[in-house]
């Protein structure tokens, strides 16, 4: 893992993981661990909050409830890390050279939220304006449409 991760204020959100040193492609820069929780408990768990730090792994619905380091990771359409799932294991990983000073992003791909918005708020060239992947913007707008369907007399 890499050593000189500091969290501090960010553009994007609140506060944001960058590095105080230059990150090699293809290195593993932290792990998103935590406890583990179906969605279920999860959902229950965290009914009454608005900002959780879960992280959906695995085909077995399964959630990190990430502590540490990476829950500061935020969201970027245009992101400079990859998450990687190795054995269950959830590393976030360069997928180009970072230089010292860079805020540490990935790209959420949010799915199967109960949150109305995933709005984006990364600022970049190719920002998409939401946090949730292209498979969900898709499924969104196919219940939009059914719904709106069902809604005609």
């Amino acid at each position: 893992m890499v050593d000189g991760l500091i969290i501090r204020s960010s553009s994007i959100h609140a506060a944001g993981c960058y590095t105080t040193q230059a990150i090699k492609k293809g290195s593993r820069v932290c792990e998103y661990d935590g406890p583990r929780f179906t969605k279920e408990q999860a959902d229950e768990r965290y009914k009454d909050r608005f900002v959780t730090y879960l992280f959906s792994c695995g085909d077995d619905g399964k959630v990190i409830d990430g502590f540490g380091t990476a829950m500061f990771i935020n969201h970027s359409c245009d992101p400079n890390c990859e998450t990687e799932d190795d054995d269950g294991r959830i590393f976030v990983m360069a997928i180009r050279d970072i230089a010292a000073g860079e805020e540490l992003t990935y790209e959420y791909n949010l799915h199967d939220s109960d949150d109305e918005e995933g709005n984006c708020y990364c600022g970049t060239p190719k920002c998409r304006g939401t946090m949730f992947s292209d498979e969900e913007v898709k499924r969104r707008k196919k219940l939009e449409k059914a719904k709106i369907k069902t809604s005609r007399p």
